[in-house]
């Protein structure tokens, strides 16, 4: 695998991580588990800060309908917080 391949994989890793910890921001919020929602938002600044980049994340108890999810989608970041 050449170092171009594996810095695109690792970049792709790195944006579904980020995509999850978007998901569970997202259900932390809608659930109302303030707690929760702030520990996920610490992560979520981390991930985008070890990725070079800083998206505007909204403040807990802001909801951010910016970007259309799928039910696929909050199944998945749903079953990583069981994870977690």
């Amino acid at each position: 695998m050449t170092l171009a391949k594996t810095i695109n994989n690792t970049d792709a890793w790195q944006q579904q991580q980020i995509k999850i910890k978007q998901m569970q921001l997202k259900i932390a919020q809608d659930g109302d588990m303030p707690f929760v929602a702030a520990a996920i938002q610490r992560q979520l600044e981390e991930l985008q800060a070890e990725n070079g980049m800083k998206k505007e994340v909204a403040p807990v108890g802001v909801q951010n309908d910016s970007q259309p999810e799928t039910k696929m989608d909050d199944f998945q970041a749903l079953m990583s917080l069981l994870d977690d």
